[in-house]
């Protein structure tokens, strides 16, 4: 196969989404996000999956990697769902962090232009000790960060997959075609090594034959 067709295009894809499945990571890291950890390093080691099977022509592992992205498809869905608050989400739950904190998105305090600042909350007993953080000036919202991320990962999950199935459609094509030309059938191989020693034995009987019958002239001269 050459180099501009789908296979390459689907490595391209490939090596893509693992980029941008690791700048997802760090910033999830950041956020404490850890149900979207967990999906980021699961998608990381399938794509890497993908990825090999690619290289190495192995068709089982593009058809693992083409299940994969019909459910990060899914997962994504989710996310998106998940900030603009559909079907009763909320984006203030910690249901992305297993209800083990109160963290949200790292880009709620750190997106474009935010500015952070912390108010002392003396004046409230029981709360000397901790401050009120406010987030003002943001460019943008930090959930359509999210949202922007997570459509992004749909697009090129969209995109690998059809790649996907179409490099599995030809590297079968051509295993089929191996197959009918002999590749793997052990008759054509004995049919060919048949035709040498058909050959040989040929040439041994009439090799014998012109020796007796030049013993024969000898005999009558």
């Amino acid at each position: 196969m050459g180099c501009c067709t789908g296979r390459c295009t689907l490595i391209f894809l490939c090596t893509l989404q693992l980029l941008a499945a690791l700048e997802r990571q760090v910033f999830d890291f950041l956020g404490y996000q850890w149900a979207p950890i967990l999906a980021n390093f699961l998608h990381i080691i399938i794509v890497i999956l993908g990825l090999f099977g690619t290289i190495q022509y192995r068709p089982r592992y593009i058809v693992v990697y083409a299940i994969w992205t019909a459910i990060w498809v899914t997962w994504n869905i989710f996310i998106i769902c998940f900030y603009l608050e559909v079907g009763g989400l909320s984006k203030d739950s910690e249901l992305l962090t297993f209800n083990i904190s109160r963290h949200q998105s790292w880009w709620s305090e750190n997106g474009p232009g935010c500015v952070r600042k912390e108010a002392s909350m003396s004046g409230i007993k029981g709360l000397d000790s901790h401050s009120y953080v406010s987030v003002i000036g943001c460019a943008l919202e930090y959930r359509y960060i999210e949202v922007m991320h997570s459509s992004f990962q749909i697009l090129i999950a969209l995109v690998g997959f059809v790649y996907a199935c179409y490099v599995v459609s030809v590297f079968t094509e051509e295993e089929d075609s191996f197959d009918f030309i002999g590749g793997f059938d052990p008759f054509p191989l004995y049919h060919v090594n048949e035709k040498p020693t058909n050959l040989l034995f040929k040439q041994t009987y009439l090799l014998i034959s012109t020796a007796g019958f030049s013993g024969m002239e000898g005999m009558n001269k």
